[in-house]
């Protein structure tokens, strides 16, 4: 690794999640796309998804009385046949259209928290299963299945700290199914990832906990907004790499 490659590991990781601490979310969306521009994506997604899995811990451990389990059991079963999905497709799926697609994902998300498009009306807890395969299948495949998760308990809880530490309990349980998945595909018995885990966990922890600070004194829209700006960015950095 490079002094440049470092020094913009550091700087991704710490703004990744700082806002994690903040939302409970976030750390994969923004820090995947845009280690991928400098990094393989095969070796970015399981080194975050140990980082993730981390946070997850972490945050849960601390809100452990917040969390909602009675809406973390119905998203499950379904989160485990699409993290087995996802990994299928992120081992086999050549480089150019995974980038695309991430791009689109992360863009449409983007859009969705900078205008803000929440309703109000708690949905259906039917709507856990497509909201559990589709996290599960783009948390395999990219390592940012956290949108429809957050999308989906954001209309069930309105309260941002129990919905906060509900995501952590939701997060842990899928990352320890992506570990297994990826454990079984191969892509954590590469020494390079666990050498990235090692060296950017102290930087994790530090922002995590900063975040976790700053978490009180923003609104839950002005924490929207912010993740919004910066996965917009990183989309549109996506698509350069793609088709360059």
């Amino acid at each position: 690794m490079t002094l440049f490659e470092a020094v913009y590991a550091i700087v991704v990781l710490s703004v990744a999640y700082f806002i994690r601490g903040i939302s409970g979310f976030g750390s994969g969306l923004v820090a995947v796309p845009l280690l991928a521009l400098v990094f393989p994506l095969p070796v970015v997604v399981p080194f975050v998804l140990l980082l993730d899995f981390t946070a997850s811990l972490t945050l849960g451990g601390l809100n452990l009385k917040q969390v909602r389990w009675d809406e973390v059991k119905p998203l499950v079963p379904f989160g485990v046949i699409g993290v087995a999905l996802g990994t299928t497709l992120l081992v086999n799926l050549p480089k150019t259209p995974l980038l695309l697609g991430l791009g689109v994902f992360v863009l449409a998300f983007a859009v969705r928290s900078l205008l803000n498009l929440h309703g109000d009306k708690p949905v259906s807890r039917w709507w856990a299963l497509p909201a559990s395969l589709t996290g599960g299948t783009v948390g395999g495949l990219f390592g940012t299945g956290g949108p429809p998760y957050v999308i989906y308990l954001a209309h069930r809880l309105k309260e941002k700290g129990q919905l906060r530490a509900t995501l952590s309990g939701v997060f842990f349980f899928e990352g320890l199914f992506r570990i297994a998945s990826f454990m079984l595909a191969g892509l954590l018995l590469n020494a390079v990832v666990w050498h990235n885990f090692i060296l950017g966990l102290p930087v994790a922890l530090a922002a995590l906990y900063g975040g976790s600070h700053v978490h009180m004194g923003l609104s839950q829209s002005q924490v929207t907004r912010l993740i919004g700006v910066l996965l917009l960015f990183s989309s549109l950095s996506l698509f350069v790499k793609a088709m360059n």
